[in-house]
Formats: C-alpha cells, sequence, structure tokens
C-alpha cells in the first residue's frame, strides 16, 4: 500500500456539505442512514447551523444551513474565500470542504510545512461553544483545532484534530432548523 512520508494523515476528519433544510437532513442521515449526531451548532449572528454526524472511524459527515444560500446549480461548487478572511457560504448540495483528520500534537508543525511549501494558509481556529465559537486562544473547551486552504483546483481543504470526544448529550443540545428557518423537533 502506498505511503505518505510527509504527513500523518488518519483520514478524514470530516467532510462538510450545504444542506438546504437541516431538519430533513437529520432525519435522513440519524434516522434512515443511522449515523449518529455528535455535534450541532449555531452559528453566531444568525449566520445558519452546523452538524456533525458519526460516519466510522471516528470520521464525520457535517453539514451547514445557511439561511439564503443559492439553490443547488452545478457550477456552483465551492466557498469563495478561507473562513478566517470572508464569507464561506455556498450551495444547496455542494462541498463546502473537506477536513483530514491529523494528529493534535503535530497539528502545529503540519501547518508549518505547509508554508514552507508556499500553500497560503488560514489562522488556526480554536473552535469551541462560544458566542462566536472560535476562541481567542487554545482552552480545554476547544473541541477541535483546524486551519483551512486551498488545492490548485481551489477546493477548500482543512486540516482538523479533535481535542476530546464528541456526542455528549451537551453537544447535542440544538434542534435542527427546516427549510424556513423554523428549529424543529425531529
Amino acid at each position: 500500500m502506498a505511503r505518505n512520508d510527509k504527513f500523518e494523515l488518519r483520514g478524514v476528519n470530516h467532510i462538510a456539505l450545504v444542506s438546504s433544510d437541516m431538519a430533513r437532513t437529520v432525519r435522513f442521515y440519524r434516522d434512515v442512514l443511522g449515523m449518529p449526531l455528535v455535534k450541532t451548532i449555531e452559528l453566531p449572528g444568525g449566520m445558519g447551523q452546523h452538524f456533525f454526524f458519526d460516519i466510522g472511524n471516528d470520521d464525520c459527515l457535517a453539514f451547514f444551513w445557511f439561511p439564503g444560500a443559492a439553490e443547488a446549480q452545478p457550477g456552483v461548487s465551492n466557498a469563495a474565500t478561507l473562513p478566517d478572511r470572508g464569507d464561506i457560504t455556498s450551495a444547496h448540495a455542494s462541498m463546502n470542504h473537506l477536513a483530514f483528520d491529523v494528529p493534535l500534537e503535530r497539528f502545529e508543525e503540519y501547518r508549518q510545512r505547509l508554508i514552507e511549501d508556499g500553500v497560503e494558509v488560514s489562522a488556526i481556529l480554536d473552535h469551541d461553544d462560544s458566542e462566536w465559537q472560535v476562541a481567542r486562544s487554545f482552552h480545554p473547551g476547544v473541541f477541535v483545532r483546524s486551519f483551512y486552504f486551498r488545492d490548485p483546483d481551489g477546493i477548500l481543504l482543512e486540516f482538523a484534530s479533535w481535542t476530546r470526544d464528541m456526542g455528549r448529550p451537551d453537544d447535542v443540545a440544538i434542534p435542527p432548523v427546516d427549510a424556513t428557518g423554523t428549529h424543529v423537533d425531529v
């Protein structure tokens, strides 16, 4: 089997897609396909939601719901910029970004390697449950550390490191919204 001698990639941390109706998405992936819902996030300032489903092997499938996002359109395929530089909204049914799971103890080293290779990278984002979902500094409430970059075709990629196990009751306390933006029980 081929081996990556440059980075210890441990699989897919998560793939982030865009949903037109988060409640319908939860019903399908959790109830139809049996994927446990392990993290629910209400994005700040009414920007939408971000939900994570466990797809096995500590890998996740994630969905954004953005109010007012464009309808699915072939060819409208990716976010316009890196998350620390502007709006990352993309159309329904698009792949927003692909996150590779990397070891937490090598996270900063890997970011530096990409910089040295001339790859433009975002700031390190320490995701937590605060109002803006990004901490000013790393602390025990951070559940994932990440940074973003693009491939040569502009596909948004992320290196992400979970800092704790997901799926606790407080991790999935936010109800999904339907296509109108109304929270619903599912």
